[in-house]
């Protein structure tokens, strides 16, 4: 799932803040520079890091292999469900933002769920605090399949 999702190159991310402060940021600032396309969505902004952003993941102008949720895990069940409902086949429920419930919803309505480990430990290239991460995560034994 994890080598499936970072595959994808468009992908959306639920959770970057206008302040540009949040984490969500930081992963969207990240995955651009890694040649990834990024599609912001945020309910109340017009745009994330002077980019284009959109309300809803149904609203997205075009179609993504992934979605990226930053967000408390009392939120990230909606977006998971908004995920299904616009035809994406790929979340990624950051850590921090994993619940019982949100995977339970992406598993039912069919989707590819990874849960609870961050995002920034897979891409590539990653930089040395995630590699350290991985690596350690490896040794204890983990890492998500």
């Amino acid at each position: 799932a994890v080598d499936d999702f970072v595959a994808q190159r468009t992908l959306a991310l639920v959770g970057a803040s206008r302040s540009g402060r949040k984490f969500g940021n930081t992963i969207y600032r990240e995955l651009r520079a890694k040649g990834y396309r990024v599609l912001a969505v945020h309910p109340q902004a017009g745009s994330i890091e002077g980019d284009s952003c959109w309300p809803t993941l149904a609203a997205l102008p075009e179609p993504v292999g992934g979605v990226v949720v930053v967000l408390p895990p009392a939120a990230a069940r909606k977006v998971v469900q908004e995920a299904a409902a616009a035809g994406i086949p790929r979340v990624w429920l950051q850590q921090g933002s994993e619940s019982p419930e949100a995977v339970d919803t992406a598993r039912a309505a069919g989707l590819e769920v990874v849960s609870g480990h961050c995002l920034l430990m897979f891409v590539e290239p990653a930089g040395w605090f995630h590699r350290f991460h991985r690596t350690l995560w490896g040794w204890l034994g983990k890492l998500p399949e």
